[in-house]
């Protein structure tokens, strides 16, 4: 078969993410309004600062930062996740890094499914967060057995999703029509079901446990729990979200507004939605709306010093649930990431993140004869660079989200034990390394400047 008439998967991803988007807006309409409020706000920051425009151009398309988001989705079983793997690979999005959750006192572990190289990201940069539940951390034995019951009976994919994932892996691609057709399946994996298919009563019993198990075993499918738009301000949505009928979390999770790294990231409150179990009326709190703002990709170096300077704030202070010493937390966390560099020229030179290097307008230009070093480039006007954008995910942060969305109490210590050799297994194949990816999109745009002055 020829390929010509087959839609690129950068295509059929962006496709899906606008449809994922449309399907999370009409069955959470503040999803709808945070999409206002960050487009205004991004509008405002990029027009209000031209050289910050300018120079996030080079590395990110800024049309791209409109259409960005993350999902976030768990499921019950391994056979459930090889099948996402499968889903996502049609859209050309790989299993990247191991994340395990039962850190924060979450039972589950998790990767995300993301485009990997630069150029497929700029396309599209759509990711989602997949964690698979670990029955195995359910202490109640009847309560696990039967959790595991619900689940190796429950068909998430229908026929036709099947027929076609296996039909684009057998002709490298789906037509403009079976496209269509895809998403629509895709899309009705992750839609809301308000009709639980256990009864109240156990619903209850495993919520008491851990509300992130009941909301993956008592429901007919992964429902989608967020979708996350970008933001280039996130201080500045967080302040206006209650101007515009939202109710924020207390604290910005992750680095201070002083240090721009890896990724900051806010959220609503998840939403209290009416559901019926067997009929009878109950109530089910899991969905909610998230806000990220992203910023550089850390070297293992970077990433070792920031969970350095995360955990000695732990040990300083902990965020209340309550919010009562909101401001007490973020000021110990100003202070004690002073340690971090603030500016990407030090985090260059202490070789602590991930840098794309680009011809300035003068290297352009420029054909005389030039050193080949690399250093002399940039000293010398012909070479600059920006940091290479974070694209994953923090483990402890998303935790943490997860944590204070799901429910009023505090993170539990009940598990303790990390696999990626069961996740791996489940998954069907490896995850990938983001640290070796950021390498990767770093080392290509070194050669390709020096390259230019051969």
């Amino acid at each position: 078969m020829t390929t010509k008439n087959l839609i690129p998967p950068h295509q059929i991803r962006t496709r899906f993410s606008r449809a994922m988007s449309l399907m999370y807006r009409e069955e959470v309409p503040a999803y709808g309004t945070l999409l206002d409020l960050v487009h205004d706000v991004n509008e405002a920051a990029l027009e209000n600062d031209p050289a910050f425009k300018e120079k996030l151009s080079q590395s990110d398309n800024l049309e791209r930062i409109s259409e960005e988001r993350h999902g976030a989705i768990r499921i019950g079983k391994a056979e459930e996740l090889k099948t996402m793997s499968r889903l996502f690979g049609v859209m050309g999005m790989k299993a990247v890094s191991y994340y395990d959750l039962t850190q924060a006192g979450v039972p589950v572990h998790s990767t995300a499914f993301r485009a990997i190289d630069g150029e497929e990201l700029s396309r599209s940069p759509f990711r989602m967060f997949t964690s698979l539940l670990r029955t195995e951390l359910i202490d109640a034995v009847s309560l696990r057995k039967h959790c595991e019951v619900i689940l190796e009976d429950r068909k998430i994919f229908s026929e036709e999703l099947l027929y076609l994932i296996e039909k684009s892996e057998e002709e490298s691609g789906l037509s403009d029509d079976d496209t269509d057709t895809f998403i629509i399946e895709a899309t009705n994996v992750f839609k809301w079901h308000e009709d639980a298919v256990v009864d109240k009563d156990f619903y209850l019993k495993l919520k008491a446990i851990d509300p992130r198990a009941a909301d993956i075993v008592c429901f007919k499918g992964p429902h989608i729990n967020h979708l996350t738009p970008r933001t280039l301000d996130i201080d500045e949505v967080q302040r206006q979200m209650p101007e515009h009928g939202i109710n924020p979390k207390n604290v910005i999770e992750g680095p201070p507004q002083s240090c721009p790294v890896l990724l900051r990231q806010t959220s609503f409150k998840a939403l209290t939605e009416p559901v019926k179990f067997h009929g009878v009326e109950g109530e089910h709190t899991a969905r909610f709306g998230e806000i990220e703002q992203r910023s550089a990709a850390l070297r293992p170096e970077g990433r070792s010093l920031y969970d350095t300077l995360l955990g000695e704030v732990r040990e300083k202070i902990k965020p209340a649930l309550d919010g009562s010493n909101a401001a007490e937390y973020m000021q110990v966390l100003e202070e004690t990431f002073k340690s971090f560099p603030s500016a990407y020229e030090e985090m260059r030179e202490q070789n602590i993140a991930y840098f794309q290097y680009f011809l300035t307008e003068k290297g352009k230009s420029h054909h005389g004869i030039v050193t080949h070093n690399l250093e002399n480039l940039i000293r010398d006007g012909l070479v600059d660079y920006i940091p290479i954008t974070y694209e994953d995910f923090l483990p402890v942060s998303a935790a943490g989200i997860f944590s204070s969305n799901a429910s009023d109490h505090d993170t539990k210590d009940m598990f303790k034990s990390s696999s990626q050799e069961d996740f791996e297994k489940a998954l069907g194949h490896e995850t990938l390394s983001e640290f070796d990816l950021y390498e990767t999109i770093e080392k290509e745009s070194i050669d390709k400047v020096l390259e230019y002055f051969k």
